[in-house]
């Protein structure tokens, strides 16, 4: 196994306590009862057509919010793709349903149109964990490295990174990285960080960041709940600790675990990753059983459990507010734009090639 120069632990509890905060927000709304329901869906839909926009939402909010994207013409999925969608969609707005760093990487890839999202206070513990100016203190103590960065960061991070990737690509463009003898600098993910060198043999310096959700799911309890259901194969997002990892049948992206319910013969899955997912996994895998991975130990009680609280934070009432106000847009300086649009178009011309 290579051996990895780690970062110095970050401000764990700090990230905690901001989800905590968000979970608070997101569970203390009123219910909507079936009449509001409806009437903030036709608000929503109204609006989408007078204000000229789709809707683009993450597989990881609530369901409904999904299913709404769907059928109003707009699109659910990881968040690359969703501002690869807003660029070739012809509505001049886009509403990304998800948090922050979606929308700005919405915004980086389509700086001609508008972006709003329903709430701006919607983060990511990765980009938490990963500050701009910390991160590019770290990056300048090794000036002949190659920047890489996983896309749950801020565009000021992706601005001081040589490469934006995505869990799906990030395997792909290590190797192509080290087929060129370079020498690298990973951030923020730390599980995945470490799962990429398990598989490449890479020797990267991986920044400390981890995802609360993924970091959460536990391999005694895994272990424990695949012998009540052997026949279920075990599906793990690579933000999960090697343990968890260690474990699966498939390890992969959220795109790529979708597509694994649909094509496995298994009749049933455990699933390590945001419970979100399981709106389109369903979806793609009618008929089949979806058991989510157990979080935080049997017994245990929580807020968000499998459930990202930012994510949790989109609901209808702000979308509908967000789409009548113009509110909560999405601005990034130029200069930062310019900077990060060069490490994502990187991954996509990699993509293509």
């Amino acid at each position: 196994m290579p051996i990895t120069t780690h970062m110095p632990a970050v401000d764990h509890d700090t990230v905690r306590r901001a989800a905590a905060e968000a979970a608070d927000i997101a569970y203390s709304i009123p219910p909507i009862s079936d009449t509001e329901r409806q009437q903030l869906k036709a608000r929503i839909h109204e609006q989408l057509v007078k204000q000229d926009a789709v809707l683009v939402a993450h597989y990881y909010v609530d369901a409904e919010l999904q299913q709404l994207a769907e059928e109003s013409g707009g699109y659910v999925s990881d968040s690359l793709d969703m501002a690869r969608f807003g660029h070739e969609h012809p509505a001049s707005t886009l509403v990304v349903i998800g948090v922050r760093f979606m929308g700005e990487t919405a915004k980086i890839l389509n700086p001609e149109k508008r972006v709003l999202m329903p709430d701006l206070r919607a983060t990511c513990s990765l980009d938490m964990n990963c500050p701009a100016d910390e991160f590019s203190a770290f990056c300048d103590q090794y000036p002949d490295h190659t920047v890489v960065v996983y896309a749950n960061t801020s565009a000021a991070v992706k601005a001081r990174a040589d490469w934006m990737v995505t869990s799906g690509s990030a395997v792909a463009v290590i190797e192509h990285l080290l087929k060129k003898g370079e020498k690298i600098i990973w951030g923020p993910d730390k599980h995945l960080g470490r799962y990429i060198e398990n598989l490449t043999g890479a020797e990267m310096k991986i920044w400390q960041g981890s995802c609360i959700v993924h970091e959460e799911f536990r391999a005694l309890e895994l272990k424990q709940l695949k012998a009540q259901h052997p026949e279920a194969a075990v599906l793990v997002h690579p933000e999960s600790p090697e343990a968890v990892i260690a474990l699966a049948d498939v390890v992969s992206s959220t795109t790529g675990l979708i597509r694994a319910a649909a094509e496995m013969d298994n009749p049933s899955f455990i699933v390590a990753t945001d419970n979100g997912i399981f709106y389109k996994m369903q979806k793609a895998a009618p008929g089949k059983t979806l058991i989510e991975a157990p979080n935080a130990g049997i017994g245990a009680t929580c807020q968000s459990c499998a459930h990202c609280p930012w994510m949790a934070m989109n609901n209808l009432r702000n979308l509908a507010e967000v789409l009548e106000t113009g509110a909560n847009e999405i601005h990034i300086d130029k200069p930062i734009r310019d900077r990060a649009v060069k490490s994502i178009q990187r991954l996509l011309d990699f993509s293509q090639r």
